[in-house]
């Protein structure tokens, strides 16, 4: 047999391939991406680099999920897709900076307070106009092009390997263990010191993120069976974001201040402590409720049975 064949031949004529299902997947992620890129290069508006940014990750979950049933261009590759969502991740990360900092934080403080906070605001807008150049120089190079140009090529014409051409509900668990596999047993779940655990907990994000969108891919497959799962990771993947967001913009704040931050702007030290306090204790119900066992167990008979 040949390493690669159509989709065409590998359909059963009763169940989609695997190829084919992931072909579709990879269809809607692209046509995502392609339609925002116009409002993100505008620069109007934040939430079209937002949602360009989960678009991309999308992208990359697919690739990762199915890419032993997937023959790909050389074009294509994780590591182009990874430097260009990294650009967009800067960027979009002084959005939410600024936007908390400015909608969030600012109008409970005091005038006094509110004045010293100036600088650091101006230099957080600074810092986004030379993200931004960076970010549009990456989306707009010949490699990053190439690639949108090569996904759409082999849209029009996949190729796939044996195992993509077996049928797509025929293995089931498997395409879902590149995302879920290790998962539950992730020390982050265990994290008891929020300052002390930030980078375990940081990279548990990361990976729940990717279940989710994992867990997105197969739905469909699975009549909406992990619906359940999914708003579950997507509450986790909040709650930790939020967390986030309060310790980035505190040592964002530390990097810019001669004293500390509790000394100059007390008021906002108070505040972002109160939410960091309130995200915490909501974390710890999320996780105790993901760990019970009849939750696990839940979620591994959704996937057995497809």
């Amino acid at each position: 047999m040949s390493r690669s064949s159509s989709p065409e031949l590998a359909s059963s004529g009763r169940q989609r391939s695997a190829g084919s299902y992931a072909a579709g997947r990879l269809a809607l992620a692209l046509q995502r991406i392609v339609a925002l890129h116009p409002d993100v290069l505008a620069d109007q508006d934040p939430e079209p680099l937002h949602q360009l940014r989960v678009a991309m990750r999308r992208l990359r979950t697919v690739l990762m999920q199915f890419e032993r049933a997937l023959v790909l261009p050389e074009a294509v590759s994780d590591e182009r897709i990874a430097r260009v969502a990294r650009r967009l991740g800067v960027a979009r990360d002084l959005d939410v900076l600024r936007d908390q900092l400015d909608n969030v934080y600012l109008p409970q403080l005091s005038a006094s307070e509110r004045e010293l906070l100036k600088p650091i605001r101006k230099r957080l807008r600074r810092d986004r106009r030379l993200a931004f150049d960076d970010m549009e120089y990456q989306l707009k190079r010949g490699r990053y092009l190439a690639l949108l140009a090569a996904l759409q090529g082999w849209l029009r014409q996949p190729r796939l390997t044996p195992l993509g051409q077996e049928p797509v509900h025929d293995w089931l668990v498997e395409w879902s263990g590149p995302c879920l596999s290790g998962l539950m047993t992730h020390p982050g779940w265990w994290a008891a010191d929020l300052h002390q655990d930030a980078t375990v907990l940081h990279d548990l994000r990361k990976r729940v993120k990717g279940a989710r969108y994992g867990l997105d891919n197969l739905a469909p497959l699975l009549a909406g069976a992990p619906t359940g799962w999914v708003e579950r990771l997507k509450s986790v993947q909040s709650c930790l974001g939020d967390l986030q967001d309060v310790q980035v913009l505190r040592a964002a704040l530390a990097q810019q201040l001669d004293h500390p931050l509790a000394e100059l702007v007390p008021g906002l030290a108070n505040e972002l402590q109160r939410r960091e306090g309130l995200s915490w204790g909501r974390w710890r119900l999320l996780a105790q409720e993901a760990l019970d066992p009849s939750e696990r167990g839940n979620l591994n008979r959704i996937l057995s049975r497809g």
